[in-house]
């Protein structure tokens, strides 16, 4: 990802490339200004004019393939949902899907996430934010790429609306502490479940294909919910 504040760059992401399919070049080229934000250096997005309803805003970074995405924008309508990916694939598949969908609260930007959080969403506009099984970089010498830092909560912090919520899912259990053990150090946020105690996987976070494939091969799975109590 992007430099914070003064921090050091955070390269959270491998951006991966291959060839497309006919569906995923459809979304992600013929589609993309039904659902693309194009996003401009320092320019803050106008939520009232991408939006056809003036909804409150879910903003999921990494959504991969997007399946849980478009599933959570399609069950609740009256949500609007921003997904940011590098992935082009996975932009061009959930794009494809929601067009053949209808779905008119989704939209999708193709962009560095930390930058774009930083330049172009406004502060205090974001209702919820969601991080669903991030790349954990397992070793140790590679915990510093890790999205979920100090300084990315800072920016969080802004972000978010005061009682916002956090949600976040990892099925790395050193990440799934590693994550707590920074958020509840952190001022600004409060631990929805109570002191260091994982949430129940909400309804509203949808079970993936690939998830329910680690429960029956006996993997663990961590929800944290946490609400922001101090914004801007």
């Amino acid at each position: 990802m992007s430099e914070v504040k003064g921090h050091r760059k955070i390269q959270s992401f491998v951006k991966r490339s291959g060839r497309l399919s006919k569906a995923q070049f459809l979304g992600l080229n013929n589609l993309w200004s039904d659902f693309g934000v194009e996003i401009n250096d320092k320019e803050l997005i106008n939520f009232d004019r991408i939006f056809v309803k003036q909804n409150d805003i879910t903003l999921e970074v990494g959504f991969g393939n997007g399946d849980s995405l478009l599933e959570m924008a399609i069950k609740q309508p009256f949500q609007n949902f921003i997904g940011i990916e590098v992935y082009e694939a996975g932009v061009g598949r959930i794009i494809n899907e929601a067009s053949k969908q209808n779905v008119s609260n989704l939209k999708i930007i193709k962009d560095d996430a930390v930058e774009v959080i930083a330049n172009n969403i406004p502060d205090e506009s974001i209702s919820h934010f969601q991080l669903f099984f991030p790349d954990p970089w397992h070793k140790k010498k590679h915990h510093k790429r890790r999205i979920v830092q100090t300084s990315f909560l800072d920016l969080l912090s802004r972000k978010l609306k005061t009682n916002g919520t956090v949600h976040i899912a990892t099925d790395w259990e050193n990440y799934a502490e590693h994550i707590m053990e920074t958020l509840e150090a952190h001022p600004h946020f409060k631990n929805i479940a109570g002191g260091h105690i994982y949430s129940e996987r909400p309804k509203n976070r949808p079970l993936t294909k690939f998830e329910n494939r680690g429960h029956k091969l006996g993997h663990g799975v961590w929800d944290l919910l946490f609400k922001n109590t101090k914004g801007g």
